[in-house]
């Protein structure tokens, strides 16, 4: 816009702001400016009323519903981390960024593990709460802090769910769509237990000289 557009006079005291300024007769092939918006009734499919939901919320109310971040903490996550996720090729390549993966040191035939570096303090210190929160809480989240921390300690355990929220982190921003699912705390017993048991099933079949094939009941 030119900066008589922006100040709107012309010099008389009549206001022209936004206006096209023409010589050509109005011959009715000239394309009109749209009028104002009239609200219309379309019937919207559940799918695509889901995805212009989620385009409306933005990043910060999407980062809010993961368990145990709040509006202060996603504020504080995308200060640090940015809304570009093309940075990041895969979420490990963020957790490895953020320092929240285990390291690991090995020194001739001997392994052992090692602690996690500095990374970004202010990072780490808002998924640290957000891993304490979410610990408390009946949820995925909350029975993965409680798995772990039965061998491996509190910090390792608090260290495990920030960098599972950080992964969740990643999910979010790179797909502007996707909205937070809590798994639910019955995630490990329902599902990961029974297809352990199943592969454990398989494999003493296979071994017997049997050909296994699963077909679920009606």
């Amino acid at each position: 816009m030119s900066e008589s557009d922006l100040d709107g006079d012309d010099g008389d005291g009549s206001s022209t702001a936004g206006l096209p300024a023409t010589s050509r007769p109005d011959t009715g092939d000239q394309a009109t400016a749209p009028g104002p918006a009239t609200p219309t009734a379309i019937g919207v499919q559940k799918d695509t009323a889901a995805l212009v939901e989620c385009t409306r919320l933005t990043a910060v109310e999407r980062l809010d519903e993961i368990t145990g971040v709040g509006e202060r903490a996603a504020q504080t996550i995308i200060a640090e981390i940015g809304l570009d996720m093309t940075r990041f090729p895969t979420p490990q390549h963020l957790v490895s960024w953020a320092k929240l993966c285990p390291r690991t040191i090995q020194s001739g035939p001997v392994i052992r593990g090692g602690k996690t570096g500095r990374g970004n303090p202010y990072l780490k210190g808002a998924l640290g709460e957000a891993a304490a929160a979410a610990a408390r809480t009946d949820t995925f989240l909350g029975e993965r802090y409680r798995r772990i921390v039965k061998r491996r300690g509190k910090l390792k355990a608090l260290v495990a769910v920030a960098r599972s929220i950080l992964v969740i982190v990643w999910q979010l921003l790179s797909n502007p769509s996707a909205r937070f699912h809590d798994l639910g705390s019955d995630y490990h017993t329902s599902r990961v237990v029974t297809e352990r048991k199943l592969r454990n099933h398989i494999a003493q079949l296979t071994a017997m000289g049997f050909h296994v094939t699963l077909q679920p009941v009606a």
